[in-house]
């Protein structure tokens, strides 16, 4: 029997990557989506369509969606993974870095699930994962415009879950805590930056969640049966108290 076709945005490295490995080791064909292409078609994954989307531009999204279903057929899953993590202290931070994350982790995966939602209903199957943050659930020092981005993560996929019970779409929320990822690297304040690589060595003892651990979380949430949504994972390394 033919797999379904999975989606995942942000796939071009770190839990997005890993995600898409396994899904493909378990023989779903992929739309994989980010912005860039090379990354993408470097993990020669089989039976993947990749494109290189922003997924601020609902438009490119939406076409994406449909290229992708036209040869693989309708979309099973969507892994709304793609985000950015930009630090400050807010009286400091540029509000452009504000504005860029809300329009990545809040309104880009709101063009996800929007791209998805109709068909999900009218077939009454298939499964919404949201990527959010330990941080959609406590705050963390120079985290505030981030915070609020994960918070708004969390309380639309809740409010989603609810709205799409009825039609037997599942919504599954992931909330990671620190990762070995590139996520770091977005934040521009250096001091940040060495910061919290210091808090990872000394209070962690450079212990953190790998990529992989996060993609399995994920598929193990989509394999169980249909009637049975896993509503919110939150992963960290043991070793992580906050």
């Amino acid at each position: 029997m033919n797999k379904p076709l999975i989606i995942i945005t942000g796939a071009s490295s770190g839990i997005g990557a890993a995600t898409a490995q396994r899904f493909s080791a378990a023989g779903h064909p992929l739309l994989l989506i980010a912005r860039r292409l090379d990354r993408l078609e470097a993990l020669a994954l089989p039976d993947c369509l990749c494109r290189a989307v922003d997924i601020r531009d609902r438009a490119a999204l939406v076409a994406a969606v449909a290229e992708a279903e036209a040869v693989y057929g309708p979309a099973d899953a969507l892994v709304n993974n793609a985000g950015v993590m930009l630090l400050g202290q807010m009286h400091e931070q540029d509000p452009e870095q504000w504005e860029r994350m809300f329009d990545i982790n809040v309104k880009g995966l709101l063009n996800g699930v929007h791209a998805l939602i109709g068909g999900m209903v009218e077939r009454r199957h298939g499964t919404l994962i949201n990527v959010s943050s330990v941080a959609g659930r406590k705050t963390f020092p120079n985290h505030v415009a981030y915070v609020g981005s994960k918070f708004a993560v969390h309380g639309l996929s809740e409010n989603l879950r609810e709205e799409l019970a009825p039609h037997n779409v599942r919504v599954v929320t992931i909330a990671p805590g620190a990762v070995e990822t590139e996520l770091l690297g977005h934040t521009t304040d250096e001091g940040i930056k060495r910061d919290y690589e210091a808090w990872k060595a000394n209070d962690m003892g450079g212990v953190v969640l790998s990529a992989e651990d996060v993609a399995g979380a994920i598929v193990w949430a989509y394999q169980q049966p249909q009637q049975v949504c896993i509503r919110e994972i939150v992963l960290a390394a043991t070793a992580q108290q906050p």
